[in-house]
């Protein structure tokens, strides 16, 4: 579980709100719908560098991260926020015009040290299945420490919640990165085509953290988010890798 550090309470420069300096956004906890436009636009701020925050600030991002771990969505609220950071209730608003835009930006945080520790791990050298398999490496090392994300960016999307844009456009961005690496590599069509991968690795490693938690022990016989569970699937989805490389005709694991 997360945990968050509390700091302690420091009163906000006589400057005018970040927040309203940036929307006009009414200060809420009420989500609001928005845009594809508007939702591509908050993506691309994403993935640039993520904004110079204070300590109050930070604390404010990691105590919305363990509040979403804990109990999803439905566990936000400013003064949740506000209590489990240490901080006064109207400092969430000062930093954000809402706890829509709080979340959203820990939801971009998240994508771009996602999208970050992929790109890494594929630059690195060696052929394609080297890199490939450390970037499945990757991808499962960041799951492992941010589990809870799986099933709220599946809560979104299930239930046409009002960041399935933002969604949307995060995994555009996220999916792009292994179109780069295996650019080349698979067929534009047909039931090997990249639109077919990206969407049988993302369940692979992905609903192993929603549905392995529900089955628990009496189905795996051990504590799937333990190490011997982690550790085994990790053997399975690397197997899985290997046998679509060896359905492409590329060299597989010696």
């Amino acid at each position: 579980m997360l945990t968050v550090r509390s700091i302690p309470e420091v009163k906000a420069p006589r400057e005018k709100s970040p927040a309203k300096r940036t929307s006009r956004a009414k200060a809420t906890d009420t989500p609001s719908a928005e845009t594809s436009e508007g939702a591509v636009a908050r993506a691309d701020e994403a993935r640039s560098e993520e904004p110079a925050r204070n300590a109050t600030a930070l604390a404010l991002l990691d105590a919305t991260e363990a509040l979403l771990a804990e109990g999803g969505m439905r566990a936000l609220s400013a003064r949740a926020i506000a209590e489990r950071a240490g901080v006064r209730k109207g400092l969430v608003f000062y930093y954000w015009p809402s706890t829509d835009a709080l979340f959203e930006e820990v939801l971009g945080r998240y994508y771009k040290r996602h999208s970050d520790a992929l790109a890494a791990a594929f630059a690195t050298e060696g052929d394609v299945r080297t890199r490939l398999h450390r970037m499945i490496d990757a991808y499962l090392d960041f799951m492992e420490t941010h589990h809870a994300y799986a099933r709220v960016v599946q809560e979104q999307i299930a239930t046409g919640g009002p960041h399935v844009e933002l969604v949307r456009a995060h995994l555009i961005d996220v999916l792009s990165i292994t179109t780069r690496a295996l650019e080349g590599v698979l067929p534009k069509s047909g039931p090997l085509a990249m639109r077919h991968f990206h969407l049988s690795l993302s369940a692979l490693v992905i609903n192993y953290f929603t549905y392995g938690p529900v089955l628990g022990k009496t189905w795996w016989g051990k504590d799937p988010l333990g190490a011997r569970g982690l550790s085994e699937r990790r053997d399975h989805v690397h197997w899985v890798i290997d046998a679509w490389l060896g359905a492409l005709g590329l060299p597989v694991t010696a």
